[in-house]
């Protein structure tokens, strides 16, 4: 069985996406990325959670994170953390996409559909101050896929780019010609210049959840999903958390590790103006 041919490597300006039917203005692989902090600014905090977090408190702690940063009382935040096992929805979610809810359905706020999230799979919430860094919200989302394909290439594994499709995708010829599945997955929010939201990659989780629902809304049969232990490697957290912190440093700047594990989301929230960027 082989697949139609895509938007890859060789998208150009007269392509038009067969989800959504615009037309590819730009190719994110000539984008540039790397959004270091100014000269003496802090490090970013790198704090590891060491238990699974429930999606509420993740999202009352990146609230009220943000509102910190903006403010400028606290520094800016690489949180990783797993959790347990659910579904969440962002902005542009539709009902159909959910096939069987057999786990709980978060609305997110942040860009794109439907996304799992569970046990065995890195999540790493970004809040950056765009402000300081630069206020270019398409050079951070491409600066996060580069730190992904860094990561994932650190492993042997070639993680690439699709103007058609959402997300780090990686190539299975081996399942018949044009066949790819998504290894990680990009969504963000923007408050005040302040990110939300992040990465995750799927590093060993049970892939038979996200069969729940239509992730990403990519439906198509030659378009699947896997994991660094699907593909053959046999990688522990650990290992993989010291490479994404190797290679956001190259990327974002030095961070400063945080032994602490367990956020305090009470902090007073407060309404800002935000925007939403659909998960890739």
């Amino acid at each position: 069985m082989a697949c139609p041919r895509g938007l890859g490597d060789n998208a150009g300006p007269d392509d038009r996406s067969p989800w959504y039917g615009e037309r590819v203005v730009n190719v994110r692989n000539d984008l540039d990325f790397g959004l270091k902090s100014p000269p003496g600014g802090a490090p970013v905090e790198w704090r590891i959670a060491d238990a699974a977090v429930p999606y509420e408190q993740a999202v009352a702690t990146m609230e009220a994170r943000t509102a910190a940063i903006a403010a400028g009382r606290e520094p800016e935040l690489v949180w990783l953390i797993e959790h347990p096992p659910l579904y969440t929805a962002g902005t542009s979610a539709k009902p159909a996409q959910v096939i069987e809810a057999r786990f709980p359905i978060h609305e997110s706020g942040r860009g794109g559909q439907m996304t799992y999230h569970g046990p065995g799979q890195r999540v790493a919430y970004v809040m950056l101050d765009l402000k300081r860094r630069g206020p270019d919200v398409r050079r951070f989302v491409a600066s996060l896929e580069e730190w992904i394909i860094r990561t994932l290439a650190a492993f042997n594994v070639r993680g690439e780019r699709r103007e058609d499709r959402i997300g780090v995708w990686v190539r299975r010829p081996e399942k018949g010609l044009g066949f790819e599945d998504k290894i990680a997955a990009i969504g963000i929010r923007v408050k005040q210049w302040v990110t939300l939201h992040g990465i995750a990659i799927n590093v060993d989780p049970d892939l038979s959840h996200f069969s729940g629902i239509v992730p990403c809304g990519v439906s198509e049969q030659c378009y699947g999903v896997t994991s660094l232990t699907d593909l053959g490697l046999t990688m522990t957290m650990p290992e993989v958390d010291t490479v994404l912190r190797r290679e956001f440093e190259a990327l974002f700047g030095p961070t400063d590790y945080a032994v602490a594990s367990t956020e305090n989301n009470s902090p007073g929230r407060r309404n800002f103006i935000s925007s939403a960027v659909p998960s890739r």
